[in-house]
């Protein structure tokens, strides 16, 4: 095992272990080409699909409704990425996890080469002085940041950090994605219901596609 297929194994390790815990976590894809809707913004002509498969990734903010797939983006850049993949959540995170982030990211840099991609999931929830704290690495390089929210980050997110990032804004899924994946649900036989046999009318995906509101994760609880 070399060190990028050592980077891959641990970033993967740090996602929700499949089979265990909300049938919306245990279905979160892991390719690009699993994720349904967003093609404004992942199709394959787009910038951030490019930015994904070439690993190239700059830092980004992703902002829009909640189910619409921020986190499935960053945890497909997570297993699919060389870099190192840390991930906080700025609701119970501090100036101290984001110490470590950074010595972790500086170390890896510098002995390795290895860059490392943060993910910071509710980045509107740090205050302006901890939004202050990353920015000099974040433009410097020690670490590539990824920013989910579901408030306008030009509201919500230091200007500086706005002025280095890519922002990409995420809709409502349509409701003929959230039936794609209410079917995938069920059918799925490692992460889903298919264990189970289980079976689904059209008149209930239906129903529940049109129930969702744009959101995938309210569907597939219910």
């Amino acid at each position: 095992m070399d060190l990028f297929d050592y980077m891959r194994e641990q970033n993967m390790q740090q996602q929700n272990a499949r089979g265990e815990g909300p049938l919306a976590s245990r279905l979160r894809p892991e390719t690009l080409d699993e994720i349904v809707g967003q093609e404004h913004i992942i199709g394959r002509d787009k910038l951030l699909y490019r930015a994904i498969r070439a690993d190239k990734l700059g830092s980004v903010i992703l902002f829009g409704p909640p189910g619409t797939g921020k986190t499935t983006i960053a945890q497909v850049i997570a297993s699919s990425t060389k870099a190192n993949f840390r991930q906080i959540n700025a609701t119970t995170a501090g100036k101290k996890d984001m110490e470590e982030v950074v010595e972790e990211a500086r170390t890896a840099r510098a002995a390795y080469g290895v860059k490392t991609i943060l993910f910071i999931d509710e980045i509107h929830r740090f205050n302006k002085a901890q939004q202050d704290y990353l920015l000099p690495y974040v433009e410097n390089g020690t670490v590539i940041l990824i920013g989910a929210t579901t408030e306008n980050p030009f509201f919500e997110v230091n200007k500086a950090l706005l002025s280095r990032s890519n922002v990409f804004e995420l809709r409502p899924l349509e409701k003929e994605d959230i039936a794609v994946l209410v079917r995938r649900a069920v059918s799925d036989e490692e992460r889903g219901m298919g264990v189970y046999r289980a079976v689904i009318d059209e008149a209930a995906v239906d129903f529940l596609s049109d129930m969702a509101g744009g959101d995938a994760r309210r569907a597939i609880n219910a």
